[in-house]
């Protein structure tokens, strides 16, 4: 057993999210997925396609695999172990982005898809720690506390990769900015990063040791037993059915966006790459001041009210965005120059959607793992939150499937952030049911 609120496993858990998040910040959303687009791929509407297939791709297999992992997991005790793979897939994949120069398509989105998917896999098990860990009471402390500090971890990564591999004129280790290697190099920091600081989680949490005389065919067969038992039991579970629902489509939103955060900021608002970098360090700068604080909120007035402003904000954000290309520029026909001031500009107004984002990320992040803790049986928390995962991503490939789709036949990304608004408008709906 874990004791709970020690916190040398709290500080020890909360860091494995420090340790993930330089692969969803430098890989997923700002650096990766980006130079993919513009580099790799034969050009940024064909790169935005693919990159949604991958994600999409990811997502269903994630969707698939996690409630069967989760009561593996829960007969077996092998959660622990289950993670340490996930991890290391992740490590060794992410490590080997290295090597796709333009053009080899193939073995980009290849490397990609798994690590996403082991990514994926490790943090549906850390997740379902948190009971474990944290008293009923002070869940959304330290579930914020955790995304704060993986929005550090994130921010710090991006900030190395800025000074040391990508604004410099001489990267370390002598990658050759030609060839892009610098920004390939990227990878190879958050492969050493993931590795390092996630040490601890694996010293410190410690599991109850289990036979493993168990045998692997019967252990398949009663975990899909298991999986047909907690699906109608979570059908009795009237606000976790529901809220499952919701999350269903508002993260699939989100995902999107940091899915193509990056790829819209550069091809559509005309962002460079140190200015996607920038961008980068204020989002996860604000995403953890905003998970930190709201988790004290989310304690005190409850995660559904975190959740409720959270997706609101997120909606405007929204459509800040889609109207940043176009609207300085009509404004300013309308009106006339001079009556438009200066600093209201396309970048500008994209500015302020970040802003949003940033801050309003975190907590929506945060206060559902936290009310997914505080709804779950114990008996069946791996389970259950293999059902989390299942919601996270039983339609996560929508999103940004529709987002290329939409991209392709408009030729234009903001018709793909349309999709977006409709599935945060859309999730909001099904919250309140809640």
């Amino acid at each position: 057993m874990i004791e709970k609120d020690n916190k040398k496993a709290l500080w020890s858990w909360a860091f494995y999210d420090f340790a993930n998040s330089a692969f969803t910040t430098l890989v997923v959303t700002f650096v990766y997925g980006t130079y993919f687009t513009t580099s790799i791929a034969s050009n940024e509407i064909k790169g935005t396609q693919l990159w949604s297939w991958a994600i999409s791709f990811s997502a269903i297999v994630v969707a698939l695999s996690s409630p069967i992992l989760g009561a593996i997991a829960d007969k077996s005790g092998s959660r622990k172990t289950i993670m340490k793979w996930s991890t290391l897939i992740c490590i060794l994949a992410t490590s080997l982005l290295f090597f796709p120069t333009q053009g080899q398509v193939f073995f980009a989105l290849v490397l990609f898809v798994v690590a996403n998917i082991a990514f994926e896999v490790g943090t549906v098990f850390c997740n379902a720690y948190l009971p474990d860990i944290a008293s009923h009471h002070r869940l959304g402390k330290v579930s914020g506390l955790a995304w704060g500090l993986g929005y550090a971890g994130g921010l710090l990564a991006l900030i190395l990769a800025l000074l040391f591999l990508i604004q410099t004129d001489s990267p370390i280790f002598g990658f050759d900015r030609q060839m892009g290697q610098h920004i390939r190099a990227t990878n190879l920091l958050v492969a050493l990063w993931f590795l390092v600081f996630s040490i601890p989680f694996f010293i410190v949490i410690k599991s109850p040791r289990t036979s493993t005389k168990i045998m692997i065919s019967c252990l398949i067969k009663d975990s899909f037993s298991s999986i047909r038992q907690t699906f109608g039991s979570v059908k009795q579970y009237k606000k976790v059915y529901h809220f499952l629902l919701s999350r269903l489509v508002y993260n699939d939103a989100l995902i999107t966006i940091f899915a193509f955060g990056g790829i819209y900021a550069a091809s559509s608002i005309g962002f460079s790459f140190e200015e996607i970098m920038m961008l980068g360090i204020v989002l996860n700068v604000l995403a953890g001041i905003g998970a930190y604080v709201f988790g004290f909120l989310d304690d005190e007035k409850g995660s559904i009210i975190v959740l409720k402003w959270s997706i609101i904000a997120l909606m405007i954000a929204c459509i800040l965005a889609f109207l940043s290309p176009q609207l300085p520029g009509l404004l300013e026909l309308i009106f006339g120059g001079h009556a438009i001031p200066n600093w209201f500009n396309t970048k500008s107004m994209f500015w302020m959607a970040a802003i949003l984002i940033g801050f309003f990320a975190g907590p929506n992040q945060s206060a559902s793992r936290t009310l997914m803790a505080k709804l779950s049986p114990k008996e069946k928390q791996n389970e259950f939150f293999g059902f989390y995962a299942f919601s996270g991503k039983a339609t996560a490939f929508i999103g940004p499937l529709m987002f290329g789709w939409a991209t392709t036949l408009f030729q234009s990304q903001q018709a793909g952030l349309l999709v977006v608004l409709v599935l945060f408008f859309v999730g909001y709906l099904l919250l309140k049911r809640v």
